[in-house]
């Protein structure tokens, strides 16, 4: 099954945030654009694989020949929404070497003695890389917001010095695509318990995963702000139902494949005469 036929609607669009957009609405269960099964997805996903991987490739080329583009994705959720598999199944498709990951918790004492952004900045992909950001700047108007680390004239401040940020990135060359993976309060309880259930998973579990937990409206209501405050042409936010493993996968890997295809990328032109250097190959 090709990645096209897979499909029977781009999801792109479908999936987007836009103005009047309402996080309630969206339902976590639902495979907007995509009709298959299971096994459909998971056929679609292998086989936008190798497509992802070659795509990522010829950006890192085309940096080797001065190219400034490269792609950051930006990934938000709630505890087990599944961020950890997009980056093992989606991004772990392509060459390591084009990868730039960082995964963003409590900020440290240093960290602390700066501007919030000053940690984000350290951590972007360079020239020709795809970035994955595993949380992100957000977490300061998230958590920060409802645990009140932070005061609300300075969570206010923030919402702008994100969008001036990434306007700034944008116009530097940088693709963002910004996911939130969106399950459910039951989708999340059986994940959790799960992880109770299997002595294997047991590393996965953090006891502040239920006390944040305690806080889902909450949580639900300030990541509707972050979309009202923070989705931008430029940047726009994704929300994508992430009940299904398999779909939330397959969407993360559609809004890559179609990043990085917009940027009509061509493998740069050899700096040497190929001629000349077929000869002395011969000849050696």
């Amino acid at each position: 099954m090709s990645r096209r036929k897979a499909w029977n609607a781009d999801p792109e669009p479908l999936l987007r945030v836009e103005p009047g957009f309402r996080l309630d609405q969206v339902d976590p269960d639902a495979t907007p654009g995509f009709p298959g099964r299971k096994i459909d997805g998971l056929e679609a996903l292998a086989a936008g694989a190798s497509r992802l991987s070659a795509l990522q490739e010829r950006l890192y080329a085309a940096s080797t020949a001065g190219d400034q583009r490269r792609v950051l994705l930006v990934l938000q959720a709630m505890d087990t929404a599944g961020k950890g598999g997009i980056v093992s199944h989606v991004v772990g498709a392509v060459d390591p070497n084009g990868v730039h990951y960082a995964g963003f918790k409590a900020p440290t004492a240093e960290e602390r003695e700066h501007d919030f952004l000053w940690r984000i900045e350290r951590q972007l992909p360079a020239a020709g890389q795809l970035g994955v950001f595993d949380r992100s700047h957000y977490e300061d108007v998230l958590i920060q917001r409802i645990r009140a680390y932070a005061s609300p004239a300075e969570i206010e401040r923030r919402y702008g010095a994100i969008t001036a940020f990434e306007d700034r990135l944008t116009a530097e060359g940088t693709t963002i695509v910004k996911v939130m993976l969106h399950i459910s309060k039951d989708e999340q309880r059986e994940r959790l318990g799960e992880r109770l259930d299997r002595p294997d998973k047991h590393w996965k579990f953090n006891p502040g995963d239920i006390d944040e937990r305690l806080l889902w409206e909450r949580y639900q209501d300030a990541y509707q702000i972050v979309f009202d405050r923070t989705s931008t042409p430029q940047a726009p936010w994704y929300v994508i139902p992430a009940n299904r493993k398999w779909y939330a996968r397959l969407a993360v890997q559609q809004l890559l494949l179609r990043a990085l295809e917009d940027m009509q990328l061509s493998w740069p032109p050899a700096d040497f005469d190929v001629a000349e250097q077929r000869q002395r190959l011969a000849e050696s």
